[in-house]
């Protein structure tokens, strides 16, 4: 085999380095994001007096963070939920909820959720798998994602990522059987409304169009 000329050798092994370093895949690296209290709400429906009517209401205080790795298809989310914050629209059904005979914000004054992004489609999740820490137990509780979508924040100049997100459990299941005697159906309709803006914005952090079902 006929050896190459210096000159040839170094071209080559130069144009190797090129490829090697130009034509490998660009990951995307893992983002954080810092949950938007003023864009995140946590509702939920709850049955009174079996069937006779559904009250609603919603947590007005949340904090957390979630991370995103798009490409590798990963994430986690950690939520905490101040109980006290509780709002049903009603100041005097807001006191009761607020009491021992369901939240008991005193003595839990924190609800927490936990859990890891799942499902991924096109880059996106479409499911939650985690836990709920709930009136202080604990109890797995997955999270359909019905709507994700990041996108560049019109004002901040920013990737902000939001979902709408639902379960269903039973508060009995944590320890809130209030009204349980009288024939109340312990199921619980969760619903969450999240907004969050990433921490450390970069050209690597593309935003992405909601997932493809």
């Amino acid at each position: 085999m006929t050896a190459l000329p210096p000159f040839t050798r170094h071209a080559a092994m130069a144009t190797l380095a090129m490829a090697s370093t130009f034509g490998a895949p660009v990951h995307a690296a893992p983002a954080s994001y810092t949950i938007d209290p003023a864009h995140t709400y946590p509702s939920f429906e709850a049955d009174h007096m079996g069937g006779l009517s559904t009250w609603r209401g919603k947590f007005n205080s949340t904090s957390g963070k979630i991370t995103l790795d798009k490409s590798a298809g990963t994430g986690s989310v950690d939520i905490t939920v101040d109980m006290s914050s509780a709002d049903f629209g009603l100041d005097t059904l807001n006191e009761v909820a607020r009491g021992p005979e369901l939240f008991d914000v005193t003595k839990y004054p924190r609800a927490t959720y936990k859990g890891k992004l799942a499902g991924f489609v096109n880059g996106a999740p479409t499911k939650v798998t985690g836990e709920l820490t709930l009136h202080g137990v604990t109890h797995p509780v997955d999270l359909a994602i019905n709507t994700f979508k990041c996108m560049p924040h019109p004002m901040l100049k920013r990737e902000i990522c939001g979902a709408d997100a639902y379960a269903t459990f039973k508060r009995d299941d944590f320890g809130m059987d209030g009204g349980k005697n009288y024939g109340f159906n312990m199921d619980v309709v969760l619903r969450i409304q999240v907004e969050a803006l990433v921490d450390e914005p970069g050209k690597d952090k593309v935003a992405l169009a909601s997932p493809q079902r």
